[in-house]
């Protein structure tokens, strides 16, 4: 079967059926960081997001001490330590 025409093919999610999720922990400065910039790129986009507290949940802890700040996209990693704005809106637009 030949490829489809790029009008037909489908698109990743909307940027609303995405879910971002912050891994930190409280007192974190770089979480803090990361925060603000989840909040904006959201925001702008209408994308949910969660926090989760790494020191409250053993799995997390052991996956993640030493990147957190973590930043997962649709349950993916996709950045750690600094969040570039650019990069995350690239991601949940794609």
């Amino acid at each position: 079967m030949a490829d489809m025409s790029p009008l037909f093919r489908r698109k990743g999610p909307a940027p609303q059926d995405r879910l971002v999720t912050l891994i930190g922990k409280p007192g974190c400065h770089l979480c803090d960081d990361a925060q603000a910039v989840i909040e904006k790129v959201c925001g702008d986009l209408g994308v949910p997001w969660e926090k989760k507290d790494i020191t409250e949940d053993p799995q997390l802890h052991d996956a993640y001490w030493e990147q957190i700040p973590v930043v997962l996209v649709d349950g993916e990693q996709h950045t750690f330590w600094r969040v570039n704005p650019e990069r995350l809106r690239s991601a949940l637009t794609e």
